[in-house]
């Protein structure tokens, strides 16, 4: 199979989802698993209970200091994990 070719499949699925509305769905699954990857393990294995809800991604904090921190740097958060799924999927993230 040629680039090419992988290219027009790869297009045909995106297009596949998104007439199906499974698109946001998907980039909204993708963008919480790429959570650990954008902050790394450490800050990973304090959070709990991700979750996207109207383009806000809400993410438990088992620490209140790791809170205060992350809510500092929440607009570079937002654009870091929208990159990382290669769309806008959230526009704002609420620590719990």
């Amino acid at each position: 199979m040629k680039r090419n070719d992988a290219e027009q499949i790869g297009e045909m699925i995106r297009k596949f989802f998104r007439q199906n509305g499974l698109e946001s769905p998907l980039n909204e699954y993708r963008l919480v698993q790429a959570w650990k990857d954008v902050v790394g393990p450490a800050i990973a294995n304090y959070t709990t209970n991700i979750y996207i809800k109207n383009q806000i991604l809400y993410v438990h904090l088992t620490s209140s200091v790791l809170r205060q921190e992350l809510m500092m740097g929440r607009d570079l958060l937002v654009k870091n994990l929208n990159k990382q799924v290669g769309a806008q999927v959230i526009v704002n993230i609420i620590f719990r």
